[in-house]
């Protein structure tokens, strides 16, 4: 995986963090941060992304597949396009019940979505709106 192994131990080490320490927050052995720090292990795909995302890089950043820093901030405010898009990934994220809706189209309207969790809410009765 490229330059994984140095990429993670230097994140590891510059947030002051033990091997245990991180471990315990990514939900996974000290071995294998050990065997992640010495190439003898890689992480799958789903591993990855909970590396990346801890740590605030990207992917590519964290595979030693572009040598900048791509630190993304804790908010999230460098990695979306704009405010409206981080509002809304946010409000799916901690209401993943409406995700479903939008998963068969990437092109809706910021308005389309507000019309869409305003009638959901309605249903489920989570409105003030007493109908008609």
């Amino acid at each position: 995986m490229g330059n994984f192994q140095n990429v993670f131990k230097e994140l590891r080490i510059s947030r002051g963090m033990t091997q245990i320490e991180t471990a315990e927050k990514l939900g996974i052995s000290r071995s294998t941060i050990g065997m992640y720090e010495t190439g003898a292990r890689e992480p799958d795909f789903e591993t990855l992304e909970k590396i990346a995302d801890f740590f605030h890089v990207n992917v590519d950043y964290l595979l030693g597949r572009i040598g900048q820093t791509a630190t993304l901030s804790e908010n999230g405010s460098q990695y979306y396009l704009n405010d409206d898009a981080r509002d809304m990934a946010q409000f799916l994220f901690k209401n993943p019940e409406y995700k479903v809706l939008f998963d068969a189209s990437r092109k809706v309207k910021k308005e389309d979505i507000d019309f869409v969790k305003q009638m959901i809410d309605r249903v489920r009765g989570d409105s003030n709106d007493t109908g008609c």
